[in-house]
């Protein structure tokens, strides 16, 4: 008897506006044609610019963006994710900097509407928001990967994480794609748990703080998917000149 598939996308840093828009549409293409069982969001889905450390100062802070970025975010959101059954979201560091902004002014903290989950209006688009990492699947978790150390070789951000907790990882926040394995072994006995990096989504030309638009960062997703035994990670590239890619045996661009 053949056993159901479920797949999950992994939908990797967006930081919007900054979102790589071609990606986006080839995206669309693939969730119509594959209707995932779940999409899983690394987090940085908004990237929060105009409320940063950074703009401090600069005529970024007085953009009053928030909201324009804020609806473009749930509308990308909503069309990966609404043919598939969940999606979950994990906090991360640009998810976090409304809540440092509020610390500015502890009086509106406790406001429920500036809660970021309530913020970005989740729950009524049927999504759920995760303060700390998600476990998806029986030793795999979702997180941001900004909770351990930061490593400038792809996949290993994500397995250190992985050993530091004992479970198989799934992060962005590097905006490297890479995957890496370590086994732990005695006798018979043996346990192997991996770090999978998802890449990101981002355009970098619209990144006017990145020198030359230079950055060791890949345009990627991941597909991951289990029989509910083993999971199989697929790491998808991007070209981030035409947002092109190809997934499951078909060609988007």
């Amino acid at each position: 008897m053949r056993k159901k598939i479920k797949r999950w996308l992994v939908v990797s840093d967006l930081q919007v506006p900054y979102q790589l828009d071609s990606a986006i549409i080839n995206m669309k293409k693939l969730v119509k044609r594959e209707k995932f069982d779940a999409v899983l969001v690394v987090g940085d889905e908004m990237d929060f610019q105009t409320i940063s450390r950074f703009s401090d100062g600069t005529p970024m802070a007085y953009e009053q963006t928030i909201h324009a970025d804020r609806e473009l975010c749930k509308e990308i959101l909503w069309d990966l994710s609404e043919y598939s059954r969940e999606c979950h979201i994990v906090r991360s560091n640009h998810s976090d900097r409304l809540y440092s902004t509020l610390l500015k002014v502890p009086g509106l903290i406790s406001l429920p509407e500036l809660q970021y989950p309530r913020f970005m209006g989740f729950s009524e688009m049927g999504m759920v928001y995760h303060k700390t990492a998600y476990e998806f699947h029986p030793g795999w978790v979702l997180a941001h990967g900004d909770e351990g150390s930061m490593s400038q070789h792809a996949g290993i951000t994500a397995l250190n994480l992985a050993k530091k907790w004992g479970k198989s990882c799934v992060v962005g926040h590097s905006h490297r794609m890479g995957a890496s394995t370590f086994t732990e072994a005695i006798g018979s006995h043996y346990r192997a748990l991996t770090g999978i990096e998802s890449g990101n989504l981002c355009n970098m030309k619209k990144m006017s703080y990145i020198r030359y638009n230079s950055a060791n960062w890949q345009n990627g997703f991941a597909i991951l998917e289990t029989s509910n035994k083993g999971l199989t990670p697929t790491l998808v590239p991007v070209d981030p000149k035409d947002g092109s890619f190809t997934a499951l045996g078909r060609y988007y661009g």
